[in-house]
């Protein structure tokens, strides 16, 4: 091999040492300063999500829901329609419930025992629009049951046991277990 084949070598040599400690100077430098701790919390958040998804996953064999039962009660109690409520038929064992409906300073404005379940106020049969977070969609709302559209006190709402219908928007205390509820602290002012 002569000199200036040698010597060819010797650069492109040279130049690939360059390029090399060049591009891992680069990936130091981003590594350094392109990941943050919120990042790595991040992702590690997102891998243990992903885990516990995986071990312990959504119930697929429910088959009947009684939040949806309350939904389809209320949409025919709330429009009018009370014996269509009433003849609604459960298809599981309702459990009892025991509620307890407090004002803001702590007086107690009644206490009943709940048939099936507390509903939110703010659950739905059906989605209020066709796309989610859908960029550059035309989004088109859609009605609920009974036609109209918006949002719903947030509160709850339930069934008695002798059949009659509530709706609550303040605090509340329920349990699967009876309880009594005796000596209710009262706070007066801010």
């Amino acid at each position: 091999m002569g000199i200036l084949e040698r010597r060819d070598k010797m650069k492109n040599h040279i130049k690939l040492i360059t390029l090399t400690t060049i591009i891992a100077i680069a990936a130091a430098v981003f590594f350094v300063t392109g990941c943050d701790v919120e990042a790595t919390d991040e992702a590690k958040t997102q891998i243990v999500a992903r885990n516990l998804k995986s071990n312990q996953p959504t119930p697929t064999d429910i088959d009947y829901s009684l939040e949806r039962y309350n939904l389809i009660r209320r949409a025919y109690w709330v429009n009018g329609q009370r014996e269509k409520a009433s003849a609604v038929i459960c298809q599981v064992a309702k459990p009892l419930g025991y509620i307890v409906l407090f004002t803001d300073n702590g007086a107690v404005v009644g206490k009943f025992v709940v048939d099936g379940k507390v509903s939110s106020l703010n659950s739905y049969l059906t989605p209020d629009s066709e796309y989610y977070e859908a960029e550059n969609v035309y989004n088109d709302w859609l009605a609920d049951v009974d036609g109209s559209y918006g949002e719903n006190d947030s509160g709850i709402f339930f069934f008695t046991v002798d059949g009659n219908y509530i709706e609550w928007t303040g605090t509340y205390l329920y349990s699967d277990i009876p309880f009594e509820v005796s000596d209710p602290v009262l706070k007066i002012g801010g």
